[in-house]
């Protein structure tokens, strides 16, 4: 079997490089604490487009902050009173959005609420609106990570984004609150797992290459490129010379999905392509290796940073039939 990083009986038991912050709990306690306290003033606008048998929305919701979240919302059309449906809220890759309509029609179809979300600041109409100190420059992992006060990370504030809207699918009269259910891939992967973590009543999560763990294996691994390249631009301006390199992969641990992996209770799948040199296999394994929750991979020996054949007709298995 071709390998990029470790083989695999040292990826069955890699435990991460990232470090995790002495505070990471009381950080997330406290974030969740802002979250809960925020009215989330929900609006439900019927969409331009329009599909038979589908009812399809905007939605658009209050986050932390006071931004403005935009979500494409889609449901069965004509359910009966008291009628609940299964609900999935859906993550986008990095620097995208929710996609296409067309996208989500086969799940609505199927008789499954669908939620998929815009993230703050990327090619979806959620809005970017909290104020940090230092560079914002090449991406949003480094987005607050120079200012003062941690709580000004952007990825904090998109994964209470993740959390909140299942909150609010979990709250719906037409959604059984026993089967809400979270995926997506690459950064949707991440936020999959983030979800998860601080939603504890995701019921099944389906997490494809997920992106946003072990920010330091990245690093000593000089993958910080593509997905991850605002890394090296990072210390390349504000650090050349690594002085604070620990104070950095620090202040990062508090947005590394694998410190909050142990707390995801949902049966969790997870895809991963062993020659992925975007998220690299360890990379993700790090975060796997922590759940206590009922779970399993999906490994592709072949396969990188890609479509992966079979992989949603195994969700769509894993969510409807298992």
């Amino acid at each position: 079997m071709p390998v990029i990083d470790m083989p695999m009986e040292k990826l069955e038991t890699y435990s991460g490089r990232n470090p995790r912050p002495a505070d990471f709990d009381k950080y997330w306690t406290e974030a969740l604490g802002e979250m809960r306290a925020v009215k989330p003033d929900v609006e439900l606008r019927a969409a331009e487009f329009h599909a038979p048998h589908v009812d399809c929305f905007d939605m658009y919701f209050t986050g932390v902050g006071g931004a403005r979240i935009h979500v494409k919302f889609l449901q069965p059309k004509h359910l009966a009173a008291g009628t609940k449906r299964p609900a999935i809220c859906v993550f986008h890759g990095y620097s995208g959005h929710a996609g296409d309509w067309t996208e989500k029609l086969a799940w609505a179809g199927a008789g499954y609420i669908v939620a998929a979300m815009d993230c703050r600041g990327q090619g979806g109409y959620s809005e970017d609106i909290t104020p940090v100190r230092g560079t914002t420059h090449r991406g949003h992992i480094i987005r607050g990570l120079s200012d003062p006060d941690p709580q000004k990370l952007l990825f904090r504030s998109i994964y209470l984004d993740t959390a909140e809207l299942a909150g609010i699918l979990l709250a719906m009269p037409q959604v059984d609150a026993t089967q809400v259910y979270a995926m997506g891939g690459s950064q949707g992967g991440g936020l999959t797992l983030a979800c998860a973590a601080l939603e504890p009543r995701i019921a099944k999560a389906a997490s494809q290459y997920p992106f946003l763990c072990d920010y330091q294996r990245v690093w000593e691994m000089d993958l910080a490129k593509d997905a991850y390249m605002e890394l090296q631009a990072f210390f390349r301006h504000q650090d050349p010379r690594h002085l604070r390199e620990h104070e950095i992969f620090s202040r990062l641990g508090y947005i590394d999905c694998q410190h909050l992996a142990p707390r995801i209770k949902a049966r969790t799948i997870m895809a991963i392509g062993l020659m992925d040199a975007v998220c690299p296999p360890s990379t993700q394994f790090a975060a796997y290796n922590k759940m206590t929750c009922e779970k399993r991979t999906v490994i592709y020996p072949d396969f990188a940073h890609e479509v992966l054949p079979g992989w949603y007709d195994l969700v769509f298995d894993f969510f409807t039939n298992q």
